[in-house]
């Protein structure tokens, strides 16, 4: 595909500094969120799939069993790609991603957190969760896994840092409580992965590039950047239905993108620049159903225009090859 060529992505990263393929496996630990269970509403954000609410329950697999699963699964598929599974040693991170994976009783956290890094191939520990839900003594919890020698990450959903759009989508917070929950994490040292969603009711490439500014400011170590799903089951799903909202095409989301990557440092590392899901249940846009189509439309973006940082001072080096005019914007 070529994004690592005008990308600091997260697998270069990792493969740089573990010498081998490092994955994410995926925790459903059965939390909830205030937003889903009646301590902010019970509506949630208007993008989440609410006909789920009633059968909340988690996967039945032990955290353990997931890791297990989740380890063979990966295995097998490299093993049908290369044709065999003998010499793969892939490290993997822990990844609490279902839902506010910090919010619960400390001990409860605690238990949950420890069980994943059990595994003698898990490296890092990476935390989903909103902005409103960082206690200080969660953020000393995660503190004292990294100083155990673990790769942590505090990855936080924000989605966009304008409040009017935060209140649309009923997000239950502001940019305000973000901006104190990273100030807190990264004065400890913690990483912090921040989420954006571009297509956004009411929101348009300036307030892409708005919110990138507020969060580059703020300070930042990664960044997750995914187009907006419309979901069966959400309240924007009822919009959708009723003609009240219009989707992201692809080119636009891929030209969006791409100037968010030449503004970002060089430094931050880009965890993810796209996403999809399966149909029936991705109601739009048809795009985001295949894998691949927002990777192909962003890297032909960046080949065109320039890579990663190209407009800061301390653009991504590599040898892409590009035009030097191109890799010289400002």
């Amino acid at each position: 595909m070529g994004l690592d060529q005008y990308v600091n992505t997260f697998g270069a990263v990792c493969k740089a500094k573990y010498g081998a393929r490092v994955k994410k496996l995926t925790i459903d630990a059965k939390f909830t969120c205030p937003n889903r269970d009646g301590t902010l509403g019970r509506g949630g954000c208007t993008f989440c799939n609410v006909a789920s609410f009633s059968h909340e329950m988690g996967s039945p697999l032990t955290i353990s069993q997931q890791l297990a699963q989740g380890k063979a699964s990966l295995q097998d598929k490299r093993a049908r790609k290369v044709g065999s599974a003998k010499g793969i040693s892939d490290k993997y991170i822990a990844y609490f991603q279902a839902y506010t994976s910090t919010y619960d009783e400390y001990q409860l956290l605690k238990q949950r957190y420890d069980e994943a890094i059990m595994d003698a191939d898990i490296v890092g520990l990476s935390v989903g969760t909103r902005p409103d839900c960082v206690p200080d003594t969660v953020l000393d919890l995660l503190l004292d896994y990294q100083q155990q020698g673990l790769d942590v990450w505090l990855e936080l959903g924000l989605q966009t840092a304008n409040d009017v759009t935060l209140k649309r989508i009923n997000r239950g917070h502001d940019f305000a409580v973000y901006l104190d929950t990273v100030t807190r994490a990264r004065r400890r040292g913690l990483k912090v992965c921040t989420h954006l969603i571009l297509g956004l009711p009411g929101e348009e490439h300036s307030d892409y590039m708005h919110t990138l500014d507020k969060v580059l400011q703020a300070g930042v170590d990664g960044l997750k950047i995914h187009p907006l799903h419309v979901v069966e089951g959400s309240t924007m799903a009822k919009a959708l239905r009723a003609g009240r909202m219009s989707l992201l095409t692809l080119e636009d989301y891929a030209t969006s993108v791409g100037e968010m990557i030449r503004t970002i440092p060089a430094e931050v590392i880009l965890h993810r620049v796209t996403a999809y899901a399966k149909k029936p249940m991705l109601l739009g846009p048809d795009w985001c159903q295949f894998r691949w189509n927002g990777l192909v439309a962003i890297v032909d973006n960046l080949r065109q225009f320039g890579g990663q940082g190209c407009h800061t001072a301390r653009p991504f080096i590599t040898d892409c090859n590009l035009d030097s005019e191109i890799c010289s914007q400002k």
